[in-house]
């Protein structure tokens, strides 16, 4: 039996600290049912007094006035923390949400690590200062921290979300409020610890576990410089129209529906072995999930037989076996989305090709079956709509402009990916796809590149040099003619 795990304060300002409320949220186990864990429910009052905190710590405090070097050395302690602390981590976060433990030790846990140590490389390289010379004379281009962040993250996998958004604020010299989903708050406890431990300066970090209303109130905050946010289309529209009332800027990693694309010379084996963990990752709770793959009608059937198989050879069960390949759901809600959406795709006319229902002895827990529907045309809804679960559509194509055609018409664009005999060609057909990630037989996701979406799927960029420059404003100098850096 999990034990439960309850906490009684919020972390603001670097502070143990009771809450202002008396609600708390209780977590409830995916997989039994049963509440594992409560935390207090953050009120606007609790977020006033984060902003207040941080805007102190930016404004008058050491933590933007340090070396870069200084700032380094604190989120370096706080990658070696979670190494230390991986396990317990990836525990935590599978028993909230489901994740398979061995998927979240390397995702939930371990990825989180190779994200503040890659951020680490990129501020190292990063030109805070350059001198250019200008139309009427030598300026000076300096970039700066934004200031406080409101950082709003997901239930999916919270600690990789937080760590790219995070890693790049606190590097910059920002001060951050993380706003964990009331889903899996308890892991967002481990991260507040480490961070004391780590010597993160007073008031540079608060963590506000809360709902929506809570979300929105810390989002249309006017303390507030940045908001960088990663959830659903709909959300991250209204998180858009509320930060638009301040002018505030946003970051926006929002959903997806990404195309797997099988080329008529693509070793079928290889491509099946590489696909299916990326179309079912995570219970099919992510955003860059290969939840549409299209297969050439030439070797549909082959594809059709091998990618049942696989998807119902997946081992389904307790999150928390190391065995387990395919967890519960997170909620209920999210249980019931994914078998409306099974339903809709047998009405519109789809073949079941493997699963689609609750598997078989589960009773109890929030499990979907891999599903895994046939015949699909893109025009489905199956087909265009994230559903955000195990469920993933069969579409077959004529000759490659179909292809390119079927995979670009989304109103998401956020990752993608091809299977060739020939890489150079692979690369040809990545060019014409209009998504912010692409991969050419294989399916992986660099943190020294940029991360992010086109069309509904966002709006800027998560990792390398392009995600720290979201943390930073540009500054022009003008010098006066004839100046000479160095001179």
């Amino acid at each position: 039996m999990t034990e439960l795990v309850e906490h009684g304060q919020l972390f603001i300002g670097g502070e143990w600290t009771d809450p202002l409320g008396t609600d708390t949220i209780r977590i409830v186990s995916p997989h039994t049912e049963q509440v594992i864990g409560s935390v207090p429910h953050a009120s606007r009052g609790d977020v006033d007094r984060a902003v207040a905190a941080a805007r102190r710590a930016f404004d008058e405090g050491p933590w933007p006035r340090m070396t870069l070097e200084e700032r380094i050395a604190v989120v370096t302690r706080i990658k070696d923390a979670i190494a230390v602390r991986h396990e317990e981590i990836a525990r935590s976060i599978s028993s909230q949400n489901g994740s398979p433990y061995s998927w979240s030790v390397l995702a939930q846990a371990l990825g989180p690590m190779m994200v503040y140590d890659a951020a680490i490389t990129v501020a190292r390289a990063y030109p805070y200062e350059e001198h250019r010379q200008g139309v009427l004379g030598p300026i000076l281009v300096r970039r700066e921290p934004v200031g406080v962040v409101a950082a709003v993250i997901p239930w999916n996998v919270p600690q990789f979300v937080a760590a790219a958004k995070l890693a790049p604020a606190l590097l910059s010299g920002s001060t951050v409020i993380l706003k964990p989903s009331p889903e899996a708050p308890l892991d967002s406890y481990i991260l507040a610890d480490i961070a004391r431990e780590a010597g993160v300066p007073e008031g540079v970090l608060s963590i506000l576990p809360a709902d929506r209303e809570v979300s929105e109130y810390l989002v249309g905050h006017p303390g507030i410089d940045k908001v960088a946010f990663t959830g659903s289309v709909g959300a991250g529209r209204r998180v858009m129209e509320v930060a638009a009332r301040n002018l505030t800027r946003v970051t926006l990693e929002l959903g997806g529906k990404s195309a797997a694309v099988i080329l008529p010379d693509a070793d079928l084996e290889t491509t099946v072995a590489g696909i299916v963990p990326a179309a079912w990752m995570n219970n099919g709770q992510a955003c860059v999930a290969q939840t549409r793959i299209l297969v050439p009608r030439s070797r549909y059937e082959e594809a059709a037989e091998a990618l049942a198989a696989a998807a119902g050879a997946l081992v389904v069960g307790d999150p928390l076996d190391p065995a387990t390949q395919l967890g519960p759901l997170v909620a209920q809600r999210q249980q019931q989305r994914s078998l409306d959406y099974i339903r809709i795709g047998q009405e519109e006319g789809a073949k079941i090709l493997s699963g689609g229902s609750r598997p078989a002895g589960l009773d109890r827990g929030w499990y979907v079956e891999p599903t895994l529907f046939g015949d699909v045309d893109n025009s489905m809804r199956i087909a265009r709509e994230e559903i955000f679960g195990p469920v993933v559509c069969l579409i077959p194509y004529g000759d490659e402009t179909e292809a390119v055609r079927v995979a670009n018409d989304s109103e998401f664009g956020l990752s993608g990916s091809v299977w060739t005999a020939d890489v150079d060609h692979g690369i040809d057909f990545a060019r014409q796809i209009r998504t912010g990630t692409f991969n050419v037989n294989t399916f992986s996701l660099d943190m020294l590149g940029p991360f992010g979406g086109y069309k509904n799927s966002g709006l800027g960029r998560e990792f390398g040099p392009e995600g720290l420059s979201e943390y930073l404003e540009h500054k022009m100098i003008h010098l006066p003619a004839g100046y000479e850096a160095g001179a």
